[in-house]
């Protein structure tokens, strides 16, 4: 019976070590952290033009739908960007999860 489980030591080899090594990304490819540092400022401006197009509006600059789409726009960005955050954190509690 335990002659069967030697077969799992084959698998060993199948794998290169540079395999497990930390792949650099390649020429033009961004890092995760650079998408996702250019996703929270973006959030980050479509707030901010919400503010302005709202003085905007005080000072009869703007009219209410301006005002609405930058809201809205702000708003869709703010609950995709908490949806992301959402899945990252409970992907890092499931690694944590996982006994070694």
């Amino acid at each position: 019976m335990i002659d069967n489980i030697g077969g799992v030591g084959s698998l060993r080899g199948a794998f290169p070590p540079a395999a497990a090594a930390k792949a650099a990304p390649a020429e033009g490819e961004r890092s995760f952290k650079a998408i996702l540092q250019d996703s929270l400022q973006s959030v980050d401006q479509l707030q901010k033009d919400a503010d302005q197009v709202l003085e905007k509006f005080t000072r009869g600059e703007a009219s209410q739908d301006q005002v609405l789409v930058a809201f809205k726009k702000a708003q869709i960005a703010f609950e995709a960007m908490m949806q992301i955050r959402n899945k990252l954190v409970d992907a890092f509690e499931e690694i944590q999860r996982i006994r070694v």
